[in-house]
């Protein structure tokens, strides 16, 4: 059974952007997940910062009663940011209707500098129109990061001599977060999750978000 109180167990190993590991540990968690379920459940900070329209978008507030799957990437990465988005993006597919209507998925951006509202909503876009995209300095994504037990992105050091347009790497924690209605971070899911463990997860993760919402709530089906 995989299970940790801080989410940093895991993730700092996995700082930027790199080949997923193949090698994930896919034994079941707590409550069957095969994500990594988080033995002390951590209380998800609140944080607002401005979506691909430029509207606020309140982090709290907008995916109160939703299952949000939270993700800190940039759209210049070359391998892990976009696989990780492109085997959720497969499984949610799999979903029922009203069981996909449940699922928030947030991609905040840590490469602010390049990644314009259009160019973030253009990338989401290739995987699904509902993903929503935020952006902020990197001081306040970073800020948000430490409070969901993330280390901070990292720019790559840019060389006096290296043109100004050149490309340029940044590292970054990798897993998606799972986040329910309540408000708390119930797992993590790191970059080589394959697209079968998020099918068997999702309506795992769906069943306890509606367990919590309870009757009445438009997120436990009443």
């Amino acid at each position: 059974m995989i299970r940790t109180g801080f989410v940093t167990a895991f993730v700092v190993v996995a700082l930027g952007c790199e080949t997923p590991d193949s090698a994930f540990d896919r034994t079941e968690g707590a409550e069957g997940l095969r994500g990594l379920a988080l033995e002390r459940p951590l209380e998800a900070p609140g944080f607002a910062l401005a979506d691909t329209e430029g509207r606020l978008y309140d982090f709290r507030t907008e995916t109160e009663a939703s299952l949000t799957l939270l993700f800190f990437g940039y759209t210049h990465c070359p391998d892990i940011c976009p696989v990780q988005m492109a085997v959720l993006d497969a499984a949610l597919d799999d979903l029922a209707y009203a069981d996909r209507r449940a699922v928030e998925v947030v991609f905040v951006t840590t490469d602010p500098a390049r990644d314009t509202p259009e160019r973030l909503r253009a990338w989401l876009n290739r995987f699904d129109a509902s993903f929503v995209g935020l952006r902020g300095d990197m001081e306040t994504v970073n800020e948000i990061q430490a409070g969901f037990h993330l280390p901070p992105a990292v720019i790559e050091e840019t060389a006096p001599s290296r043109p100004r347009d050149e490309p340029y790497f940044v590292g970054h924690a990798t897993p998606i977060l799972a986040i329910t209605g309540d408000g708390i971070v119930r797992a993590l899911y790191p970059s080589g999750v394959r697209q079968t463990d998020w099918r068997h997860d999702l309506p795992l993760l769906l069943r306890l978000n509606r367990t919590l919402a309870g009757p009445g709530d438009p997120a436990g089906g009443g």
